[in-house]
Parts: C-alpha cells; structure tokens; sequence
C-alpha cells in the first residue's frame, strides 16, 4: 500500500484523509484570491466594473484547458498523483503570486488568473482522485470532506480580505500562495499513492470518449454539469447580490467581506452533512433532493432581494450557499463510482472540465445580463442548471 514515491509517508490510514482534506484546503485558496480584492484590483490598476465576471472566466477558463490536457494525457492515471498535486499547487502559487505585479494591465491579469487556474486542474479532480484509490467505500462521505475543503478554501479570500484589512491588499495574495505551498508538500510528503490504485500505462485520447459510452456515466454527468451551471455563478455573484441589496435598502449596510465568505463557506459543512445523509438515503437520492431545494432558491431570489428584513435575506443566502452545493461531492461520487478503475482519474478530470465550460457561461450570462438591467430577475435563469441535473438523474435507475 505505501509506495516508494513519499519521504515520510502517514502510516495511520485515518490520518489520510485529514492530510488531504488540508492540502485542498490551502492550495484551493487560489481559486478566488483575485475575487477577495477584486475592488482593489479595479482601483490599482484601472480596471472596468465588469472586470469581476472576466476575471473570475480567466480562471474557469484555465481551468478547462488544465483539466482536458491532463484529461487527455491521463496525467492522474499515469504518474503518481501527490506528485502532479505538488507539481500544480507551486506552479499554481508562482502566477497567483504575479498578481501583485505594479505593472499589471487587464490582459497580464487575465493571463494570471488563465494560468492559476489551468494548474488548479492539477489539485482539485486529483485531490478526489487520490480520495478514491483510497477509500472504495464510503467515498460519497470522503468526497464531502474534500469537497467541503474545496469551498472553504474558494471562501477564505474573502475572510482573508477582512481579517488583512489593515494591510496592503497584496497581502492576500501573498497568504493563498503561501498555503498552496504549504498544501502540495504536506500532500506529496505524507500521502502515498492509494491501495486501490490502478495506474494507466499509456496516454489515450479515446480515453476522453470512453468514459461517455456508459450510459449511466452520461446521467450522473449531466447531472453534475447542471450542477455546475448553478454553483460558480451563484459564488462568484455573491458580493454583487449583497451590494445590490444594500442599494436597494439604503437604511442596511453590510460587512460585504465577511457575508460573502460565511455565505459561501457554509457550503463546506453542508458537503460533509450531505456525505453522512447520502449513507442513509442513498447517493442519488440526495443529490436530487439538494438540486430540487437549489433550484427552488434560485426561482426565489427575486422575491427576497424585496423582503425589509436583511435578516430574512442573509438566512436566505446562508442556505443557498448550503443546497447549491451540498450534491457536488456526491456527483463526484457518482462519477467515480460509474466508470472504470483505470480511468477513475480521466473520467474525474473530464467531467469537471466540461462542468468548468459551463460555468463561463453562466457567469458571463449574468454578467451580461446586470450590465443590461437591474433587475434581481436574472438569477432564476440559474434554476436551468438544478433542472438539468433533476431530469438527469431521474432519466436513468441504474445509477449505482
């Protein structure tokens, strides 16, 4: 079980998970770091009000490009996957890093921000991919943890831009790509490759294709694409929904920082919360459930964005951020769970690459939309995704 390629390997198998858990946490920090001082970003280098939506693409769109060459050339199957997570978090780290450049334009930042998230294809899909050569049962509950550190993690440059806010911004920066760090050697050092690993010998690029001729591989991806439609957007808007409301309703001010990262981070509990449900209710199950209850959100919205009581609108938001991404883990679980061994890495990596696309194009959708009108509106056209995700997972029982 313990390979060769770790210096100092966790002998403690209980201890596995936690040390993955942590590795996610601190090198997905990258994800939103440019979101966490997005306002002094414009300042700073003279940015248009609409940079938040290009920006936030530029690393979706990295992303999508890491993931479908990596899904390409097998890379989480091929080559020992602590070492391609060590590999992905410094290079990750370096162009985070080249943001606080003094002479940085929209362009060299749309560049960073491509490039952090094209090596962000290399920690988040094998992250799970690691998850699941090591824990064949009870991966739904597993995923839940690392998926839960995935949204903590995309969270914290939010609290970090609170908790710094004293400090020069670069600050923020400086604190992701240092976790990142810190999260690719904690992983490569202390987590060995798994004992229900099965290494692919070759690159294939049918391997891509594959994965898709399993019919019930097609449900729960679709499923997990309409998912994804909703998730980013939602994230990504967040701050824009808190101003909006704070416009709207003169007398309320909000602390916009530290809303944004308890409205997305509480996500993180409800992965770990809909790993242990699934285990009771099935995997399915609850993944539909969650899709129903954020699809409902969404068609919602408008009606909140009305209410007096920012109380009322706060809890509101607090549970959208829990549903909208409670049945991500368990998607996840459902992809690994629905294709072959050998290609559990490339099946994993695919399906967050065709999820990423998708997320471009409902941020710049809304994007798109809020520098037409004003009206609150605009978010039911989220509630496509959890309806492509319902009728996907319902279109097929033979999901295991």
């Amino acid at each position: 079980m313990i390979s060769g390629n770790t210096l100092y390997p966790v002998k403690n198998s209980k201890l596995i998970l936690p040390v993955i858990v942590i590795s996610q946490f601190c090198c997905t920090s990258l994800w939103f770091a440019g979101n966490g001082v997005i306002n002094d970003l414009v300042h700073n280098f003279d940015l248009q009000e609409g940079a938040l939506g290009h920006l936030t693409s530029a690393v979706q769109f990295g992303f999508i490009v890491g993931t479908l060459l990596f899904a390409i050339l097998s890379i989480a199957d091929r080559y020992s996957p602590s070492k391609v997570f060590l590999v992905s978090a410094v290079c990750g780290a370096v162009f985070n890093l080249g943001v606080i450049w003094e002479g940085n334009g929209l362009a060299s930042l749309l560049v960073l921000r491509f490039l952090t998230g094209f090596f962000l294809a290399g920690i988040y899909p094998v992250g799970m991919k690691i998850a699941a050569d090591y824990y064949e049962k009870g991966l739904g509950k597993s995923l839940g943890f690392l998926v839960g550190a995935l949204v903590v993690g995309t969270a914290f440059p939010h609290l970090l831009k609170e908790m710094t806010a004293t400090y020069p911004w670069k600050y923020v920066l400086l604190v992701t790509s240092s976790l990142a760090l810190t999260g690719g050697i904690l992983m490569v050092l202390l987590v060995p490759d798994g004992p229900f690993r099965k290494p692919s010998q070759q690159s294939k690029l049918s391997s891509c294709f594959t994965v898709f001729r399993r019919r019930e591989f097609r449900s729960v991806a679709f499923g997990y694409f309409g998912h994804m439609w909703e998730l980013y957007a939602f994230w990504a808007f967040v701050p824009i929904m808190l101003k909006t409301y704070s416009h709207q309703h003169p007398q309320v001010t909000f602390n916009i920082p530290l809303l944004s990262f308890l409205i997305i981070g509480i996500g993180g509990a409800a992965c770990v919360l809909s790993g242990y449900v699934a285990e009771w209710v099935g995997t399915r199950s609850t993944a539909k459930i969650a899709l129903y209850l954020s699809g409902t959100c969404c068609l919602m919205a408008p009606l909140l964005f009305g209410t007096e009581n920012e109380v009322l609108f706060i809890s509101f938001l607090i549970f959208w951020g829990m549903v909208v991404v409670a049945d991500s883990p368990l998607l996840s679980t459902l992809v690994a769970q629905n294709s072959a061994a050998e290609l559990k890495g490339t099946a994993l990596t695919i399906v967050n690459s065709l999820g990423f696309l998708i997320t471009i194009l409902s941020i710049q959708s809304l994007a798109m939309l809020l520098q037409r009108t004003d009206s609150t509106a605009i978010y039911t056209l989220l509630a496509i995704g959890p309806m492509i995700g319902i009728w996907a997972l319902e279109n097929n029982n033979r999901i295991r």
